[in-house]
């Protein structure tokens, strides 16, 4: 009955978050708060994880994570609010729900479909919670016999597909994204041999630059500028009288819900794709396989049930490379990983060494948030929709002090502004030349990892790449990373395309010659 002792903690867990107040009150808090960001057009959860993590600084672990998770599942979540209501995604997350969801409030059902959509994300996110606890030690337990050839491989197909998929145009932008951010990662005293790199002589700059002002800066920065200069503003909202769960509804897309599910935890554990790409996948494998394709874009519930239930599920997913590897899944949970350095804990394969019970205590949080998300969705909409409407001029000037704030509160240093303003100029112009911001702050984030082990690995090898070619994991991974990269060339699409062809022909030919017999 190997299962009982975890099931034993998890349920310890709980009830002691239950029978607790001050994280009951932290817990509903934080998640009212992540649907604020969520739901206001030019904020999102990573900005709440970020900004909520400084706040964090003096808590307990045990209580900080309550908070993270909190505002995490309910960012993700809040995205769906402004989707339906006007049409504005409050997230990239909820872009899908608002196809259908919108349709949906000007037929007058408003309430059904947040209804619809706050119950999928609560569904989604236990479902991500159960894939967290079951596949987490297999993954572990795996990642214990990877050497350093292996984390240097993974830490390099981390920033090469994250490149990939979240490139808007060109996914060369996402490579050379991420190859900024792995420079920047270099930046001070290598810890190896403890020579300064890219330092100028600033003494500042020796102990390398501090995770969360660069996040701070990279994803708070750019959202604030974009959002004076667009002067969003929600001005009116389709009348919600009451928000329903039907929870028949649900049952009755029970296949959806599972497939939906199963797309946000694959996606999620790719590391630095997110939600808003599992909610596009979702939608569209929903409608390939939808009895009633036509519906979609016209106010279909399968639709908006498979967006929101592959978003939050996408949370579990990001958080399964995050404990077991230390590599973050999606953007916010690259946030949450500064968090946890920034409280001391390590993720990786030692964590289960370290904190045996740690992953069975964030699974407990995340059960009780998506709870507590769906006690919110259900009787404070009208209340938050209320919040909404504050001027986006009084709303961002706000959000700029406590960027400022949450820079500086980390070590009480100065300089960390200096370094959060320009990292947020940069990101801004990046992001308005189409390059992607997630695969920097994945290089940025896995770039020691890289860095570290590359050299570690040659330092035991001397100076040979044979164990690469040599050890099966070191040698899929470059399989797989040199897929990747032929994959965007056009000499190597035009090869590829012409296989599929000549695969087709045959395959025609085959059946038109068994049909003649």
């Amino acid at each position: 009955m190997e299962f009982l002792e975890p099931l034993t903690i998890f349920l310890t867990n709980i009830v002691g978050l239950i029978t607790n107040p001050v994280s009951m009150l932290i817990l509903f808090g934080s998640v009212v708060m992540g649907i604020i960001f969520g739901a206001t057009p030019g904020l999102t959860a990573t900005l709440g994880v970020a900004l909520l993590t400084t706040l964090t600084y003096g808590m307990d672990v045990s209580t900080a994570m309550v908070a993270l998770m909190g505002i995490y599942v309910g960012g993700v979540y809040g995205g769906s609010y402004t989707a339906v209501l006007v049409n504005i995604p409050g997230t990239a997350a909820s872009a899908a729900t608002a196809l259908d969801g919108y349709p949906l409030a000007l037929k007058g059902q408003a309430g059904r479909a947040l209804g619809l959509t706050t119950t999928s994300s609560a569904i989604g996110t236990v479902i991500g919670m159960v894939f967290v606890v079951l596949l987490s030690p297999i993954i572990s337990s795996l990642a214990l016999e990877f050497t350093s050839f292996e984390f240097f491989l993974l830490a390099l197909f981390g920033i090469v597909i994250s490149g990939t998929l979240t490139s808007q145009d060109l996914v060369y932008k996402g490579w050379i994204a991420g190859l900024i951010g792995l420079w920047m990662s270099t930046i001070g005293r290598d810890s190896l041999q403890f020579y300064p790199r890219f330092t100028f002589g600033m003494t500042e700059l020796d102990g390398g630059l501090d995770l969360v002002p660069v996040l701070i800066g990279a994803f708070g920065i750019p959202q604030i500028i974009q959002s004076i200069r667009d002067k969003i503003q929600i001005k009116d909202t389709q009348k919600v009288d009451k928000v329903l769960p039907e929870f028949g509804t649900v049952l009755k897309h029970t296949p959806t819900i599972i497939r939906s599910s199963l797309i946000g935890v694959g996606i999620g554990a790719v590391p630095g794709i997110g939600e808003d790409i599992a909610g596009w996948v979702s939608y569209g494998t929903a409608k390939k396989s939808s009895k009633h394709p036509e519906e979609f874009g016209n106010g279909s519930v399968e639709a908006v049930i498979s967006t929101e239930t592959a978003n939050n599920a996408c949370i579990g997913g990001a958080m399964i490379p995050l404990l077991n590897l230390g590599i973050p899944g999606s953007p916010p949970a690259a946030m949450l990983l500064g968090a946890f350095l920034l409280h001391g804990i390590q993720p990786g394969p030692m964590l289960s060494i370290d904190r045996p019970t740690f992953v069975l205590e964030i699974t407990a949080i995340l059960l009780l948030a998506s709870i507590a998300m769906w006690v919110c969705g259900m009787f404070l909409t009208k209340q938050v929709i209320k919040v909404l409407k504050f001027p986006t001029s009084i709303f961002m000037p706000v959000i700029a002090v406590l960027c400022v704030i949450g820079s500086y509160a980390l070590g009480m240093r100065v300089f960390n502004l200096y370094l959060m303003l320009p990292i947020g100029i940069i990101a801004y112009l990046l992001t308005e030349m189409k390059y992607p911001i997630a695969p920097l702050i994945i290089g940025v984030i896995l770039g020691n990892m890289c860095d570290q082990n590359l050299r570690r690995a040659l330092m035991v090898s001397k100076g040979s790449f044979l164990p690469v070619f040599t050890r099966p994991v070191s040698l899929v991974l470059v399989l797989v990373i040199l897929i990747l990269i032929a994959g965007q060339i056009p000499f190597f699409q035009k090869l590829q395309k012409k296989m599929g062809d000549s695969f087709k022909s045959i395959f025609k030919k085959k059946n038109k010659t068994a049909d003649a017999a």
